[in-house]
């Protein structure tokens, strides 16, 4: 008889995604166990009899995580994302032992799609080792309409909601005395940072709706700068910056230096950006420093698909959104790793040149990338919503006790059954 998949479970997205996907797992046979590090992971994990609490220090973990492995053979290990301190120590032990790393993370081709993949995300997926070629041969044999992405974030105030609870509980909670954020502000904070942003959304999207106005009613032309969170994986692990001043800074005197006199620069923050660095400040004093006034505008979030359809061109670290700027046929630069930056299509210019003469992708290019993504590591569905968990669920679960990772399963003609719907939030 065959042997049961063990699955550890760890950190999860805000919510009941990873109980809910357990679940599915145990009906399909495997054997699930939840890792929890705090009073916010035990209050999305119902099941008590498979949750185990650690409340060692973080020094400890890493040995933890591998006797625990040992312990309880385990087979699989799920997370979503592979950065945090506790993620990567259990990824490196797993990966020691030949255990399969499942990794979650937001989408690459956002929003009503996630990411799954196989022993890494974003700088550490296989992605950054595929060239187009390898791609285009991979999808010779498919012939798939695939749609547009969405114009909208999606079920963004879930997102929040469930990110509030979340702080609040491990706020509350009690019994886990050396727990550390991996975001490096205390959880006091965090709470409260979520907590404001919940309740200031509504005046925060009339005061958007108002200066975005003012950029597309301008008449001038623009390139728009896409912000990340200064404390997102994303930045801190594969940016090469160690502060997001750094990457502002660089960006205003490329302008300065090198966009024509007429242009403006547009700065749209992420519709997560919660103020914990001063993003509006720093952009502010660098416009004054450089005699810019007037032709430098800040945006606090909101829909990114009008942006995109009257811009001059993309600038970037890493942001997932710039694929929806090489998906208009935009050119894009990115400063930092990802798994978009394919000769192909991000341009190889120094930032002033960019500005003064952007180079355009090579759409057909991203066209195979992008189709790539959608028959591999992009799903349907979203970590938020209702609709979104359902919608995803019907699929990871199959691609997850696969034998072969999304990469392999395409190259090996076994890709798993697609339903590429447009979601409405709910």
């Amino acid at each position: 008889m065959r042997e049961p998949r063990r699955m550890m479970f760890l950190q999860g997205p805000h919510g009941p995604f990873f109980a809910q996907l357990a679940r599915l797992m145990r009906a399909a046979g495997a054997e699930v166990l939840r890792v929890g590090f705090n009073a916010g992971d035990a209050a999305f994990w119902p099941d008590r009899a498979t949750y185990v609490p650690f409340r060692g220090t973080p020094e400890a973990w890493a040995a933890e995580a591998g006797d625990l492995m040992d312990a309880r053979r385990i087979t699989d290990l799920v997370l979503y994302g592979d950065t945090r301190p506790v993620h990567a120590a259990a990824v490196s032990a797993a990966k020691a032992r030949g255990i399969a790393v499942h990794v979650f993370e937001e989408g690459y081709l956002r929003p009503w799609w996630v990411s799954y993949e196989r022993g890494g995300a974003n700088a550490h997926s296989r992605l950054m080792d595929r060239t187009v070629p390898e791609m285009r041969a991979a999808l010779e044999a498919l012939d798939l309409d695939l749609p547009d992405p969405p114009a909208h974030w999606g079920d963004m105030r879930h997102h929040v909601f469930y990110g509030a609870l979340y702080h609040a509980f491990v706020l509350l909670g009690r019994g886990y005395p050396n727990f550390r954020p991996h975001r490096g502000v205390s959880v006091v904070r965090e709470t409260r940072l979520y907590l404001r942003r919940l309740v200031t959304m509504p005046f925060t999207a009339l005061s958007r709706r108002i200066a975005q106005r003012r950029v597309t009613h301008g008449g001038f032309p623009y390139h728009l700068c896409l912000l990340q969170l200064a404390h997102d994986a994303s930045f801190t692990e594969h940016s090469g910056y160690a502060r997001i001043e750094d990457f502002l800074s660089e960006v205003v005197a490329a302008f300065a230096e090198g966009a024509p006199p007429h242009h403006h620069l547009v700065f749209k923050a992420h519709p997560l950006e919660d103020g914990r660095a001063n993003v509006r400040a720093a952009i502010r004093d660098l416009t004054a420093r450089h005699g810019l006034g007037g032709r430098v505008h800040y945006l606090r979030g909101g829909k990114l698909g009008g942006l995109l359809d009257e811009a001059r061109s993309a600038v970037t670290v890493n942001s997932t959104a710039a694929q929806q700027a090489l998906w208009r046929g935009l050119p894009v630069k990115a400063t930092g790793r990802s798994v978009y930056s394919k000769p192909e299509f991000v341009s190889d210019q120094p930032l002033p040149a960019f500005f003064a003469d952007p180079a355009r992708p090579d759409s057909r290019a991203y066209r195979a990338y992008r189709h790539y993504l959608l028959e591999t590591s992009q799903i349907a569905g979203g970590f938020y919503s209702a609709r979104g968990r359902r919608q995803l669920l019907r699929q990871v679960g199959d691609m997850m006790l696969s034998g072969h990772d999304p990469y392999d399963a395409l190259d090996a003609g076994t890709p798993a059954p697609r339903r590429m719907l447009k979601l409405v939030g709910g």
